[in-house]
């Protein structure tokens, strides 16, 4: 899945994202406002996908009007809504697992190696991309980001000020 961006497509080992991954996405700091840029950069990707999308949170703070304005219109989201990290890697798993989706996403704070191998392999078998949202709650949880897991690519995303507007 190629962003049409030759400076990123270029650096890129398959010249785009690649399906049938997983894909690891952060915020740049612990805010929400770099949360909520993370999760319109994932649903941006999955916008230029077809068919449906399992979103699984453990929190009721997805905003799909921002979804739609990035691209993936609420119709295309099934939201699936856990109590615990143990569950939402569950969900997760189960989502790539199953081949019917253009795309899961699990909200996490934390993603080791051995359930991060589980969920590539699941995508790599069923050929659904995968995204793994880091988000935290506290900074504590953050620890382990930089930890080795199997995820293709890892992304840091920031929110940048706009320019001044000129009145």
């Amino acid at each position: 899945l190629p962003f049409g961006v030759p400076e990123i497509d270029a650096c890129l080992p398959v010249g785009g994202l690649a399906l049938g991954a997983l894909h690891e996405v952060a915020g740049g700091g612990n805010g929400a406002l770099d949360g909520a840029a993370a999760a319109l950069f994932a649903a941006g990707i999955l916008a230029r996908t077809q068919g449906p999308v399992l979103w699984c949170a453990g929190r009721r703070d997805l905003f799909a009007p921002a979804l739609a304005l990035a691209g993936l219109h609420p119709d295309r989201v099934i939201y699936a809504e856990a109590g615990t990290e143990k569950a939402i890697l569950a969900c997760f798993e189960e989502g790539l697992r199953h081949g019917g989706l253009a795309g899961v996403v699990a909200e996490v704070a934390r993603l080791a190696m051995t359930p991060s191998r589980r969920l590539q392999l699941a995508a790599e078998t069923s050929g659904t991309l995968g995204i793994a949202i880091r988000r935290w709650r506290r900074p504590a949880e953050a620890a382990d980001f930089g930890q080795p897991t199997a995820s293709t690519p890892r992304w840091r995303i920031t929110a940048l000020p706009t320019a001044p507007l000129p009145v």
